[in-house]
């Protein structure tokens, strides 16, 4: 039977039939060819150490598979009835024209087995091999970041369906919590749904989140006091998760202190709101004041003369250490193509150069940009200029000019074309931060009017009474204590981005961050459509994004004329 198998497969193989249909350049054909170097025995080895183990599928047929539903954004059930019905996918994976598929539960076997490994990005890691091999980024250090917002694959959960799925959960997953809920509860915690109340009366309304409340506290003291059973990691995060829940949605009732159990919906959003217990880790954002989002952010860094996606990462989208800055900086300092062979170029006239010799003036008419503190090197007025041609050329909007993040892409050696925050004013028209003179010598804060004030610990400088006479002060400040403000820890980095913005070269350079707009617009999209996540939790799917970015690398090497001469990867 074994033999008629195989037989069978060489008879109707459907490369050496069909394959003249698919396209050439391609990916289909590409894989078709060489999917046996790109995604060899050694793509899959570590993930079956044992004598007695073996995979299911060959090496060469996973990489494929999985690129190619990467590449046009499949589900698991699409993707196995693709490989049953669809030539191309047929021709690509080397499989015969009456061959059947796997059952797409193979899929969710194999990420598991990925993730779980010391290379959970193997697909991507292997086409940046290819990428490497070829030299086509080698000395190209241009790096365009950005991101974009993804949807998330569960549906938004309101206040009382998240406390009463939480509650669930806990009746799951923690020993014992059944029994406990049994006791402690008013409400019934058995039945699917909602509580059965008249939902259009709002005392009934109130009632019944003041009971999901009161449960859910007392469900909690049982099961986390002191004299509480230790917690497995599953437990542990059902009562946190019911714990953060109860307490990020709700309030005291009006005249209550919330010890007499009288609770409200509150009416502010928590900041870092759950808004789903099927995916505790999806959130609420915004791209923009009008548009609000739910979802995980997909963040991208190109080279963008190639348009090749150098790194990704898909993260929540609240948190200190997934915003834009924060993750910039981590890929910029991680880039894998990084060539540090680079020849530094020479500086030309007329680019402003901010530094601790600049002199203090009280000319409240000048455009020049004062401070005495933080030495700032010409490399912070556009990536020719700098002294350290080592680094990568960071370009980006202004999410990315932090003044954290700036000093960290200049503590590694970074160029940073990254657009800057606009200052506002106090007064339409008046003066802004710039116009004041900081020395961080002496610590002090000097305004348009020669006025010169200490700064606090806190980097706080108040002018107060000097304001009262003033006669700038309409230009200054509306507020009857005077004018007051707070210094940045960066502020020399931010004063010397800005007056970067104005030079020629900035104004010249600055709009080849846009070519990173057309690759996000690549990954996030799919036959005009927007793309919606398929996975829960960050790690999926930043699993997922690293996939895609790596089947349009390969599309985008292809079309640069990818190809393989005397055993090596080459751009033709």
């Amino acid at each position: 039977m074994q033999g008629t198998t195989r037989m069978d497969r060489e008879l109707w193989d459907a490369g050496e039939i069909v394959g003249g249909l698919v396209p050439v350049g391609s990916v289909f054909a590409f894989l078709a060819e060489h999917r046996g170097e790109l995604f060899d025995d050694g793509f899959i080895a570590d993930l079956f150490s044992s004598k007695t183990g073996r995979p299911s599928l060959p090496a060469d047929l996973v990489g494929s598979v999985l690129v190619l539903q990467g590449l046009y954004d499949l589900s698991d059930g699409q993707t196995a009835e693709a490989l049953k019905f669809d030539i191309r996918w047929k021709v690509a994976c080397g499989r015969s024209l009456t061959q059947m598929s796997f059952d797409p539960s193979t899929l969710v076997y194999w990420r598991k087995r990925i993730a779980k490994s010391d290379r959970p990005d193997r697909v991507f890691d292997k086409v940046a091999e290819v990428i490497a091999a070829t030299g086509i980024l080698r000395g190209r250090r241009k790096r365009c970041v950005d991101s974009t917002v993804f949807d998330d694959a569960v549906a938004t959960q309101d206040t009382v369906t998240q406390l009463v799925a939480a509650m669930r959960r806990v009746a799951r997953t923690v020993a014992g919590a059944g029994e406990v809920i049994a006791a402690v509860c008013t409400l019934d915690y058995s039945s699917v749904g909602k509580p059965d109340i008249d939902w259009d009366d709002p005392a009934a309304k109130q009632a019944l989140v003041s009971d999901l409340v009161n449960d859910a506290l007392a469900v909690l003291e049982q099961l986390t006091g002191p004299d509480a059973p230790e917690s497995d990691q599953a437990a542990a995060d059902a009562l946190g998760l019911l714990a953060l829940v109860v307490g990020q949605d709700v309030e005291p009732a009006e005249g209550s202190d919330g010890t007499d159990g009288r609770w409200v919906i509150a009416r502010k959003v928590a900041p870092d709101r759950v808004i789903s217990t099927v995916d505790p880790q999806a959130r609420h954002t915004r791209k923009s004041r009008s548009n609000r989002k739910d979802g995980y952010r997909g963040h991208l860094a190109t080279e963008p003369d190639t348009g090749l996606i150098t790194d990704c990462e898909m993260t929540m989208t609240t948190g200190e250490a997934n915003t834009d800055a924060a993750v910039g900086v981590k890929m910029a300092n991680r880039d894998r193509f990084h060539n540090a062979d680079g020849d530094t170029a020479d500086a030309s006239d007329g680019d402003v150069v901010v530094s601790t010799e600049t002199a203090v003036s009280t000319d409240v008419d000048t455009e020049d940009i004062e401070y005495t503190g933080t030495a700032v090197s010409t490399a912070d007025f556009g990536a020719e200029d700098a002294d350290t041609a080592d680094g990568l050329e960071i370009y980006g909007d202004s999410a990315y000019g932090s003044g954290e993040a700036r000093d960290a892409y200049r503590a590694a050696g970074h160029d940073t074309v990254i657009k800057p925050k606009p200052l506002a004013s106090a007064v339409p028209g008046g003066f802004n931060l710039d116009d004041f003179i900081i020395d961080e010598q002496t610590d002090t804060v000097t305004c348009p009017a020669g006025n010169t004030r200490p700064m606090s610990q806190a980097r706080t400088v108040t002018f107060g009474r000097l304001c009262a006479g003033c006669p700038l002060r309409e230009r200054c400040t509306t507020a009857k204590t005077g004018r007051s403000m707070t210094i940045h820890e960066h502020e020399g980095l931010l004063r010397a981005a800005r007056a970067q913005a104005k030079t020629p070269r900035f104004k010249r350079d600055y709009p080849t961050r846009s070519n990173v707009e057309r690759t996000v617009a690549h990954v996030a999209t799919q036959n005009g459509r927007r793309v919606k996540l398929r996975h829960i939790g960050a790690a999926k799917n930043n699993a997922w994004l690293h996939t895609r970015c790596a089947a349009l690398n390969l599309r985008t090497l292809l079309k640069r004329g990818l190809t393989r001469v005397n055993g090596a990867w080459a751009i033709a």
